[in-house]
């Protein structure tokens, strides 16, 4: 989850300096920065490193490495530190940031640095300044979100990454849900773009240290995830999962708070938190048991089994399994219909079903977070995790 990331970093990094802007990222990328004969002041290079922690949107790995680097640059000058080694991913990926810069001199980075950033906080104000008035309108990066004849459609679609749940994701589903609440649709579907549902837990999530470390960060973490399985537990509307493809971690988990889980049968089920030194989220150490019986939970949280399709609409995870050849035709076919029966009465009779247990959902639903926070903080965690990711490399 996204607590990991910053113990995970600060062991990866303790023996490098940290600037003030804490960017790791994976990728060795070449930085190619303006040679302008302006010379920024200190103080100008003070303001910018201000101005970097209020950017309203993420600029993105690329952009925060060569910032990172311009910041060594400016202030120490050439790379003066060793090469990391070839599976440090995360200090090599700075290293080669810092590195590419070579002999550049310092007044020259800092005003590199300061046209950056002023370059990216003008991006940023134009982009917030997009369709004024617009009320209600919402643009998703991480998602795809239609409504037609009834139907709101919440499409995950990060394909290439296997629709990995990022931190802007998890914003944006935030988001989505509170929209489709109060729009004008009947059912709310959500599905995956490509051939997975979602792979889980974007990596990527384990990658920044906020200004107030590591404490912070997982302490943040559990504050948005507690915010992300409460947005399910208190959907009105009936919210059906469209599994078209494998679902791993928490895209498994949040299962359980859907009212109708419909699966292809190439999907598989998978929560390997035992493996990553982690406990189970989503509200599903109090559903799964319900659903499926405290051993066959077990297996799943505890053990990491894999389910089939099939296996798990046995256990009751999945309400019914399709052909993956018809599986989209015949999908479609029922929810269309669906979506033509009387609104209200299904909003109260979802009511009648969930609000007893709404309360208990939610008091689980702080104790599983309060829980993975401290677990995130452990060493036990980190170890599973930078073992993920060196095999990972491996492969």
């Amino acid at each position: 989850m996204a607590g990991v990331a910053g113990r995970l970093a600060r062991r990866w990094c303790q023996n490098q300096a940290q600037s003030p802007l804490q960017v790791i990222s994976f990728p060795s990328l070449q930085v190619h920065v303006n040679g302008t004969a302006m010379r920024a002041s200190q103080e100008d290079f003070k303001n910018a490193m201000n101005q970097v922690k209020l950017l309203k949107k993420d600029p993105g790995n690329e952009v925060k490495l060569k910032l990172y680097a311009l910041y060594k640059q400016a202030t120490e000058g050439p790379c003066n530190v060793p090469k990391p080694g070839v599976f440090d991913f995360i200090n090599k990926a700075k290293w080669d940031a810092w590195n590419a810069l070579g002999s550049l001199p310092k007044e020259t980075a800092r005003q590199d640095y300061v046209d950056l950033v002023s370059s990216l906080s003008s991006s940023s104000e134009s982009s917030s300044q997009l369709n004024p008035g617009a009320e209600g309108e919402q643009k998703y990066e991480t998602l795809v979100v239609t409504s037609e004849d009834g139907i709101t459609k919440i499409v995950l679609n990060r394909p290439t990454k296997k629709n990995a749940i990022n931190t802007q994701m998890y914003q944006e589903i935030i988001l989505a849900l509170k929209a489709a609440s109060k729009d004008d649709s009947t059912i709310i579907v959500m599905t995956g773009n490509g051939d997975y549902y979602c792979s889980g837990n974007d990596l990527t999530n384990f990658t920044d240290i906020p200004p107030g470390g590591v404490e912070e960060k997982a302490k943040v973490g559990a504050m948005m995830l507690r915010d992300f399985v409460g947005s399910f537990i208190d959907f009105p509307k009936p919210l059906i999962a469209v599994v078209n493809g494998p679902a791993v971690g928490i895209s498994v988990t949040t299962l359980g708070l859907f009212d109708a889980v419909y699966a292809s049968d190439r999907a598989t089920f998978h929560t390997p938190f035992s493996h990553l030194g982690q406990s189970p989220e989503g509200c599903s150490s109090y559903t799964f048991p319900k659903i499926m019986g405290t051993a066959k939970a077990t297996e799943m949280l505890v053990f990491g089994k894999k389910l089939t399709a099939r296996e798990a609409c046995a256990q009751g995870l999945v309400t019914e399994v399709f052909p993956d050849s018809t599986f989209q035709k015949e999908i479609w076919t029922r929810l269309k219909a669906y979506s033509k029966l009387p609104p209200n009465a299904m909003r109260i009779s979802k009511q009648i079903i969930r609000n007893m247990e709404k309360e208990k959902l939610h008091a689980i639903n702080a104790e599983e977070c309060s829980v993975l926070q401290g677990r995130w903080l452990s060493d036990e965690c980190i170890n599973a995790v930078m073992d993920f990711l060196s095999k990972k490399a491996k492969l």
